[in-house]
């Protein structure tokens, strides 16, 4: 299965957990992420690879994500062998310091690159341009650790580099997504955050706990309000381009193409991801 949609929650699942595999099929998410890195300890990396490969043999009701352990690693050749034969929707990389760690893969799937050190913030376009690359993710706590910052509510810190990654890649058409939020008790924290990413341009968040899931799509998504605005703009556009003006009046401010565009896609978002009867 294909997202038809950038998506707005994504959820890491530990590879060494099979229970937490199948309740990941029920939870919402818009995509799963196997993990086979951090979380997974070095003498559980093989049996979780045979646990992910398993996973992999059932369809999925969203797109499923292996995170790989990174390159110059033990098992960087024999996750992504398992991975693409296993017929995964997508390879997530971690650590990508530049364009040519991508572009040597020579991947059959879509790459997710994540971006969590300082090297990686830097070379952002760069890798967001490389081809077979759809979206950048934020490892916020490897970035911060590297850059030897404190830890702030509002993630003062790394604001700059969270944007730099969301300018990389909206540049080049892929998908931004926001780092997770560690502390899964703190629900009114994770929402606060989510607002944050969503203003500073991010289309999604990865998440680590299934209570996650609902507030990443609320957060990230639109609502039957947002939704209903954006047609009515739409109609107002259309009316005046059918009267050959260039620009339309709507709720007292002045509608260009851009604006019609801009609605058009939360429309389009609302219409995916809506819930079906």
């Amino acid at each position: 299965m294909t997202a038809s949609f950038p998506p707005r929650s994504m959820l890491y699942v530990p590879g060494d957990k099979p229970r937490a595999m199948d309740k990941a099929r029920t939870l919402g998410a818009d995509a799963v992420i196997l993990d086979l890195e951090d979380a997974v300890a070095p003498e559980h990396k093989a049996a979780a690879r045979e646990n992910v490969r398993e996973a992999l043999r059932t369809p999925w009701p969203c797109p499923v994500l292996v995170r790989v352990n990174g390159t110059g690693t033990p098992w960087e050749h024999e996750d992504r062998e398992m991975a693409l034969l296993a017929g995964v929707h997508g390879l997530v990389l971690p650590k990508v310091e530049d364009a040519g760690t991508v572009r040597d893969l020579h991947l059959r799937v879509p790459l997710w690159a994540m971006i969590e050190t300082p090297a990686g913030v830097l070379n952002a376009a760069a890798i967001a341009a490389a081809p077979g690359v759809a979206g950048l993710l934020v490892g916020a706590n490897d970035l911060a650790r590297a850059l030897r910052c404190r830890p702030h509510p509002e993630r003062l810190p790394l604001l700059h580099a969270l944007e730099s990654v969301v300018l990389a890649a909206r540049a080049h058409g892929k998908h931004p997504v926001d780092a997770v939020f560690n502390d899964v008790r703190d629900a009114a924290g994770f929402a606060r955050e989510c607002v944050q990413g969503r203003t500073l341009g991010f289309g999604g968040k990865t998440v680590i706990h299934p209570a996650q899931v609902p507030a990443a799509n609320e957060a990230f998504g639109v609502s039957d309000e947002e939704a209903q605005a954006a047609r009515d703009l739409l109609a107002a556009w259309t009316a005046a381009r059918a009267e050959g003006k260039s620009v339309a009046t709507f709720a007292g401010a002045l509608v260009e193409q851009m604006h019609a565009d801009e609605a058009q896609d939360i429309v389009n978002l609302w219409e995916a991801t809506r819930p079906r009867a």
